[in-house]
């Protein structure tokens, strides 16, 4: 069906964001990044604005995993500029000062994710009470650790 649709139309932006969701899933990675490559190259439309998120952080998503932090910040940068409120992008942003030992900003990207989900990402809190502790922020950490025990009682290493 996809391939259909971008026989007719090969710019059609939700088609190529769906079709390199498929191929990540089947772990066709370089198919998936040539699909979403289309979709991060045009510019921003309006009407496909939650494609176009979801095609820069599954490029982000990407380029993390292959070491290559400064392409996917760019990308989330792009996401973050037409969305501030994108938990993900903030997330995968925090994730990426994690991995460079930028704790007090990692903390920083995590803490503004866990307030968007109003508390409620184990995940999110867990990575955010861990990079308070890194970065010495020692009441913070245990604060955040609270906040994810009132809602996940049995969440693993809290």
């Amino acid at each position: 069906m996809l391939k259909v649709l971008l026989q007719k139309n090969s710019g059609y932006v939700p088609a190529n964001v769906n079709m390199g969701l498929c191929l990540f899933i089947l772990k066709k990675s370089s198919d998936a990044r040539n699909y979403l490559k289309t979709v991060v190259k045009n510019d921003y439309q309006l009407d496909y604005a939650e494609y176009f998120e979801q095609a820069w952080t599954l490029m982000a998503d990407y380029y993390i995993s292959v070491n290559k932090y400064d392409l996917a910040e760019a990308e989330l940068k792009k996401c973050l500029k037409y969305n501030k409120s994108n938990i993900k992008a903030e997330e995968l942003m925090g994730l990426i000062k994690e991995k460079e030992k930028a704790y007090v900003d990692a903390a920083d990207h995590y803490s503004k994710a866990f307030e968007m989900s109003n508390k409620k990402n184990g995940g999110v809190g867990y990575r955010l009470a861990f990079n308070y502790l890194k970065a010495d922020r020692l009441v913070d950490s245990i604060d955040v650790g609270k906040e994810i025990l009132k809602v996940y009682p049995n969440f693993p290493k809290v």
